[in-house]
């Protein structure tokens, strides 16, 4: 069995980053933001500040090859969602972003399939990492 190839969170990190940049946001990664809903540590890949003062929560995906990581968007979605909830208004919104050409469900995500089994699914936008660049690079977010 090959060794995992855990280095796609990285380059996804250095494709997201440039956009936020030219968007104006500023931003810092792997942040923890405090608890999961199972008591266990979250920490967003990426947190990012407007100019405007708002904060957005930033989680990344990557699916090279059918796996396992469909699996955990919901998961992923749900602690997002927890985390806007529990801040106090700390953070305005989150987005769960979706790269690579492995995805089985991607369409079903980014359509909002997930929206009528999540409560508070309206906190956590689920996009293609194109989408996110373009929104990012435009200061859309």
């Amino acid at each position: 069995m090959s060794p995992r190839n855990t280095t796609t969170g990285t380059v996804l990190e250095r494709m997201v980053l440039p956009a936020l940049t030219h968007g104006g946001y500023k931003y810092q990664t792997q942040v923890n933001i405090g608890q999961r809903p199972s008591g266990s540590k979250h920490v967003v890949d990426v947190l990012a500040e407007d100019q405007r003062g708002r904060t957005f929560l930033i989680s990344l995906k990557w699916q090279q090859v059918s796996g396992t990581t469909e699996q955990k968007v919901a998961w992923e979605a749900i602690c997002l969602a927890h985390a806007i909830v529990s801040s106090q208004g700390k953070y305005h919104k989150a987005y769960l972003v979706l790269g690579g050409g492995g995805w089985k469900l991607r369409n079903f995500f980014v359509s909002g399939g997930l929206r009528n089994h999540l409560r508070h699914a309206d906190l956590v936008d689920i996009v293609t990492l194109e989408t996110f660049i373009g929104m990012a690079n435009q200061g859309q977010l």
